[in-house]
């Protein structure tokens, strides 16, 4: 059923605890946009979503957002939706401008380069700290420790420089504006500062975490969404 506030209809957030979902909460409270948070709850054994976000699209993940007829899956395009539908010009710069062409780059890049490096950190995290039998965990550790120095650290290593290097020179990542990028860029930045120890190597990146943390919009997207463990 499509919900309304006095007749007038709301967005709907198909919110997953602990998830990219929380950024588009947060991307809601800087646009000022009337919205409804429908909860789940991940699979206490699994860690994935529950099978009955599946109703809503048919990969049932999170993030996904329903605005009257018209669904929206995945949290890059989420957001390029809000900005087009409901954003004023600071939440999208100004087309053919170098804010915008930075817009589009940090947009693309928190999930098409970032996110897959820190996943497959996060993996063979796992793997080492998994049961397995006593005569293949020295294998296991020793597949995982080759891959993360020849591939995964160094990848991680050469993104966060870039990343420190870019936040140097500017406040957000589009310029001196927030905008729909620095929504998308949350997420994998404050996930590896809040489990990382040596955040004082990439003392931009822990100082912009800080920074947007501290809005009132992220605060009050926080209250909203519940269980978050990157805050």
């Amino acid at each position: 059923m499509e919900k309304t506030i006095k007749g007038k209809k709301i967005i709907v957030v198909h919110h997953l605890n602990n998830s990219r979902s929380q950024r588009v909460l947060w991307a809601l409270e800087e646009l000022g946009v009337p919205y409804q948070v429908k909860r789940y709850e991940r699979d206490l054994k699994t860690n994935l979503a529950p099978a009955s976000l599946k109703k809503i699209h048919p990969l049932g993940k999170s993030p996904v957002i329903t605005d009257g007829d018209i669904t929206v899956a995945e949290s890059g395009a989420i957001i390029e939706y809000l900005a087009q539908t409901y954003g004023q010009d600071n939440f999208i710069p100004e087309p053919k401008s170098e804010a915008y062409r930075q817009y589009l780059y940090w947009l693309h890049f928190s999930e098409g380069t970032l996110m897959p490096q820190l996943l497959l950190k996060i993996i063979f995290e796992k793997i080492v700290n998994s049961p397995m039998p006593f005569f293949v965990k020295p294998i296991a550790k020793a597949i995982v420790k080759k891959v993360m120095k020849g591939y995964v650290g160094p990848n991680l290593i050469s993104n966060f420089e870039f990343i420190e290097n870019h936040l140097k020179s500017n406040e957000w990542f589009a310029g001196d504006l927030i905008s729909g990028a620095d929504i998308q860029m949350s997420f994998p930045l404050e996930a590896w500062v809040s489990k990382n120890t040596d955040n004082q190597n990439y003392p931009e990146i822990a100082a912009y975490v800080k920074r947007f943390q501290a809005r009132t919009a992220y605060q009050k997207a926080l209250k909203l969404g519940g269980s978050y463990d990157y805050a």
